[in-house]
């Protein structure tokens, strides 16, 4: 005769067996959870980075190439307001930082907004649910240049050809003084008229 713990225990020990098979399956696929969030976040990481790269480039170019001694006022405030970009490079340099971290890059540009999708290069990887190893992360980011200076009110009338010295006034109260026949570094001068951020 089978007494009634031994019996007991025998319709158990299954129902033990399962839970924990229930319990490990949930931990590994809160791991994976996990794996997918951190390779969510490189994405992230590297489409800002990118979008940065791309505006920034754009942002550091805005004066390289023009000739400074023959732009009249109305030029200079082209310029200042940010209308008159060259994007030339900035897909370039917004791929070149995706794959430093690691994704490939698609970039929109529709200036002054400069908006770059990246794709990792790694997977979530390896785990107990079925394709995650073929899973790649995907992000968005935008990046966005802002003028920050005008020209200055003239006192006395600019020369029709342009040439003479600019005075820009910035939105923090600053005043820069540009000679177009020694305007020192034009990327330096080209970070003091505009900021770059990322978009909300």
């Amino acid at each position: 005769m089978i007494a009634a713990g031994s019996r007991d225990r025998g319709q158990v020990l299954p129902f033990y067996v399962a839970m924990m098979a229930c319990l490990l399956f949930a931990a590994l696929a809160f791991v994976v959870v996990g794996m997918a969030g951190a390779t969510r976040s490189d994405a992230q990481g590297a489409a800002d980075a990118a979008a940065l790269a791309a505006a920034q480039d754009v942002r550091d170019n805005a004066l390289t190439g023009w000739n400074l001694l023959n732009l009249t006022p109305e030029e200079w405030e082209e310029i200042i307001r940010g209308r008159r970009f060259d994007t030339e490079g900035a897909c370039g340099a917004a791929r070149d930082f995706a794959d430093t971290n690691g994704a490939t890059a698609e970039c929109d540009f529709d200036v002054p907004e400069f908006t770059v999708s990246v794709t990792t290069n790694g997977t979530v990887g390896d785990s107990v649910i079925p394709g995650t190893e073929n899973v790649h992360a995907r992000a968005t980011a935008t990046a966005v240049i802002e003028p920050r200076c005008s020209l200055k009110p003239a006192t006395t009338p600019p020369p029709p050809e342009g040439g003479g010295v600019v005075d820009i006034q910035c939105r923090d109260g600053s005043v820069i003084i540009v000679n177009p026949s020694d305007p020192g570094s034009l990327n330096n001068l080209a970070r003091k008229l505009f900021v770059v951020r990322l978009t909300d």
